[in-house]
């Protein structure tokens, strides 16, 4: 268990880790990205999907794909592929209570952009547990895992990685926060990348009940 006494800063990931992408909602976002690919690059379906496979694989995120390839303007990718509707999100209560009561600076770090995490944030009842949403936008564009969007968020808002802890669903998205010092958490699921994820010293704590884990967390900290 993370000494409680040790962690002064939390970042939590948003998207399936502080809610579940259910899949109605995912398949909104893929047809979004897949067809303005189609429309962008003026390919079939089937390359559109090929492309934005690969470059999500390559850069962390297709739309850094787009810029660093075709010279995109993410402002046009972002406003044509929109705000997926959340309003069928499952909300989860025990969690909400969990992360407001846990001490320490919370910040979001997501590779989406504010205006959805807010979205989802107020959804979910959590807007009031965090400090801050870091995105890709305040990242300039440069999503996970680069590490260097890392450091940049750790100087940005002024705190040791050392003191920091990392909560995220996708594994190789905490290789960066470990080798800067933070804690790592990897909130698996049941998402395709879970299933091929491969462990290493960079995870220092598996959870599949986040919730439950952060209670843990509290307990340990009011027992000093």
């Amino acid at each position: 268990m993370t000494d409680p006494r040790r962690i002064e800063t939390w970042v939590f990931d948003l998207d399936n880790t502080l809610y579940r992408v259910n899949p109605r909602m995912h398949a909104e976002i893929d047809g979004k990205i897949g067809r303005f690919l189609m429309d962008y690059l003026r390919v079939d379906a089937a390359e559109a999907r090929r492309v934005q496979k690969e470059y999500f694989r390559q850069y962390g995120l297709t739309l850094r794909g787009l810029m660093v390839r075709h010279g995109l303007d993410p402002a046009e990718f972002l406003a044509k592929t929109g705000l997926p509707d959340i309003s069928d999100v499952e909300i989860d209560e025990a969690l909400a209570h969990a992360i407001g009561r846990l001490p320490g600076r919370k910040i979001i770090y997501t590779n989406s952009h504010a205006e959805h995490a807010e979205r989802v944030l107020d959804h979910i009842g959590m807007t009031d547990h965090f400090e801050v949403v870091h995105d890709i936008i305040a990242a300039n564009y440069l999503p996970k895992p680069a590490i260097a969007a890392y450091r940049d968020m750790c100087t940005r808002f002024d705190f040791d990685p050392g003191t920091a802890a990392m909560v995220d669903d996708i594994v190789h998205n905490l290789a960066p926060a470990a080798a800067l010092g933070m804690t790592t958490v990897w909130v698996r699921t049941d998402a395709a990348w879970a299933r091929e994820a491969v462990l290493g010293d960079h995870v220092h704590h598996v959870v599949d009940n986040l919730a439950g884990w952060i209670e843990g967390v509290i307990a340990a900290a009011a027992g000093g």
